[in-house]
Order: structure tokens, then C-alpha cells, then sequence
């Protein structure tokens, strides 16, 4: 199988700033030490003493303060830089994602290797984007992701336009919306895990940010998902339920990934959201749990037993894809692989992960 990877490159002038700059410039605003910046990147102390330098003379001024014996800061260009290269890569992921999908069918066509495709059509997802990249038991199996919000995906699916579609629903409140596009014994539901979603807030939660009403103090920021979205829906339902009127809150633009929320929060573009804990660590924000849902994939019942989706389910119930769970704050193994009813997805109690 030839695995291509698109990914956007940064310059400045003739010098290309890659990944390990990146990922220099957050180990040290983790860590607060070059050695220790050093040693997370793999990196001897001297090569990266050396690159902080170099880049010194790229953007005519530092990045970090570097002090021996004192710790490490990054300055104002450090941590513009960084926040942005996190917001930008975020909105470019969901296209780079299709577009590398169909590079990889052109390929497998030009290579004449017959291939097995499933088109899905899915809500924002971490553990999902990654799961084309796994080792499979089958490699013919190529998976076709195409991110969208939940209504969107169930709407697609409806009209035959993909063969699954991936949404989810809060564990502890129902989905009308969701509920009126799928057809009990028709459809089918096929767990992916079990997440988190609450506030994602700044890191040490400067505005003392505890729960869905201090999001109506005055001036405060909220970054939305886009209408349509399970997340916009789960909000607007927690909303609802806390007797909470929407236009209470400052609604400070809308992001179309969780990623993308968690990036706004990270850059000072908002100061509090709603998403995924996983996406909350990964920008190192403070979380507050609201609710659990399942993420789910839903497709003909009469699809179950295509060779495919079989491929899907081994996969999905593989130990490199609970490993992969396993490694993401917030997720949980507990529905993985199952198939499930209509009306146990959306209402049925959630079995145990251990």
C-alpha cells in the first residue's frame, strides 16, 4: 500500500521553520528548560541551543529567552508563532484529510490494485482520524473520511450518498434531531468509544470558569461549533436543560473542528468552549466535564456482513485501536466495535469498558 501524507510547510524568506521547530517551541513552553526541551524532542542540547539561534537570525529577533542555569521562556514572536501554526494546521486538517483520501485512490488506481472503500461521512473526530493510519489485519480496506457535522452526515447516509455516517449523541439525554434520520431495523449503529465533552478554558482558568452559567458574565468570550454539528446540538441541549437563554452568551465566532475551538482558546481569540477533553490536553487547557456521549457510525443493516465492514469491525475492535483510546485523555473502549440498534445507540445503557 503506498501511504502518501500531505501536511502544509512554513517558510519564512528562503528557510523552511518545520516540525521540529514546532515542536521545540511547545516543549519549551511546557517544560520551562531548553535541556528538557532537548531531551522530549530527541535532540542533543548543543543542535538545539544551535537551531534557537539560527532561527534568531531567520526572524530577526529570539523566540525564547535562554538563560543558562535559569530556564527557558518563549517571547511574544515564540508564542505568536506557535498559537498560530496550531490554529492554522487545525483548519486545514479536515481538507488535507480528503484531500490525501483521494490521492490515495488515484494511486491505488494508477498502481491497478483493486481496493476496498468505504466512504464515511463524520462529525469531528481525533481517534477516527487517526484510525486509517493503523496497521490492519487487511490492507485493501481504504477508508474515505470526510468531516462534517452529525445532521449533515445522518442526512448524507439517507440519501446514499456515503456508506457510514459518524455522529454522537450524550449518554445521558436523547437526540430528536439525530433520532428522525436514522430507521430502526433499517439502520445499524456501530460503536467507536465513549468521550468526554465540557468547557475547554485556559490554562489555570483565569476567568474561574466552573460551569454553564458563568458563560453569561458579561464580556466573557464563547467560541461556538457550527449549526448543525453534534457538538452545537449537545451545547444547545445542555443549554436548554439549565434553563439558560442562548443569546445570554457572547458567542465569539464558530470553529468547525474541536481542535480548531481548542486552538481559539490556546491564541486568546476566546476564553472558554465547548468540546472533547482530548482536544483540551492536547492544547494543555483546563477541562470541565459536562456530559459523556458515544461516537457512533451508522450504516445499512444490510452492509453488516460486506466484506468491508467487516474489515471496519476488526479493526475497530484491534488492539492498536483500543490502544489508541487507551492514549487519549477523555475516551473510553467501551462501545468499540459493537453493533448496536437504533434505539440502544441513541437511549441503551453503557456497558462496562473493564
Amino acid at each position: 500500500m503506498i501511504n502518501v501524507r500531505l501536511e502544509a510547510v512554513w517558510r519564512c524568506g528562503d528557510e523552511v521553520f518545520d516540525a521540529t521547530a514546532f515542536a521545540l517551541l511547545q516543549a519549551m513552553r511546557d517544560r520551562g528548560s531548553l535541556q528538557s526541551a532537548a531531551h522530549a524532542t530527541g535532540l542533543s542540547y548543543r543542535h538545539v541551543w544551535g537551531l534557537m539561534r539560527k532561527w534568531e537570525a531567520v526572524f530577526g529577533q529570539p523566540l525564547a529567552i535562554l538563560e543558562r542555569g535559569r530556564g527557558a521562556r518563549l517571547t511574544p514572536l515564540g508564542e505568536v508563532l506557535l498559537q498560530a501554526r496550531q490554529q492554522i494546521d487545525q483548519q486545514l486538517s479536515p481538507a488535507l484529510v480528503q484531500a490525501t483520501a483521494e490521492l490515495h485512490r488515484q494511486l491505488a488506481a494508477a498502481s491497478g490494485r483493486k481496493r476496498r472503500r468505504l466512504l464515511i461521512h463524520a462529525s469531528h473526530d481525533l481517534a477516527l482520524a487517526k484510525l486509517r493510519d493503523l496497521p490492519a489485519s487487511d490492507d485493501k480496506l481504504e477508508l474515505d473520511l470526510h468531516f462534517a457535522g452529525s445532521l449533515e452526515n445522518l442526512t448524507a447516509l439517507a440519501r446514499g450518498q456515503c456508506d457510514l455516517a459518524g455522529f454522537h449523541v450524550a449518554e445521558q439525554a436523547g437526540a430528536p434531531e439525530l433520532a428522525r434520520l436514522l430507521q430502526p431495523g433499517t439502520d445499524k449503529l456501530i460503536g467507536v468509544a465513549v468521550r468526554e465533552q465540557g468547557l475547554m478554558v485556559p490554562r489555570g482558568n483565569p476567568k474561574s470558569i466552573f460551569g454553564l452559567r458563568d458563560l453569561t458574565r458579561r464580556g466573557l468570550r464563547f467560541v461556538n461549533r457550527q449549526p448543525g454539528s453534534g457538538t452545537r446540538l449537545a451545547f444547545d441541549q445542555l443549554l436548554d436543560n439549565a434553563g439558560i437563554a442562548r443569546r445570554r452568551l457572547h458567542y465569539q465566532g464558530e470553529e468547525l473542528t474541536h481542535l480548531a475551538v481548542a486552538a481559539a482558546i490556546a491564541g486568546g481569540a476566546a476564553d472558554a468552549g465547548f468540546g472533547i477533553q482530548a482536544a483540551a490536553a492536547q492544547y494543555s487547557l483546563g477541562f470541565i466535564p459536562l456530559a459523556s456521549e458515544r461516537y457512533m457510525l451508522a450504516c445499512r443493516a444490510d452492509r453488516l456482513k460486506d466484506a468491508d465492514l467487516q474489515a471496519l469491525l476488526r479493526l475497530l475492535r484491534g488492539a492498536p485501536f483500543r490502544s489508541l483510546l487507551a492514549s487519549l485523555p477523555g475516551y473510553d473502549k467501551a462501545i468499540a466495535g459493537k453493533v448496536m440498534e437504533v434505539s440502544e445507540g441513541l437511549r441503551g445503557p453503557r456497558p462496562a469498558s473493564r
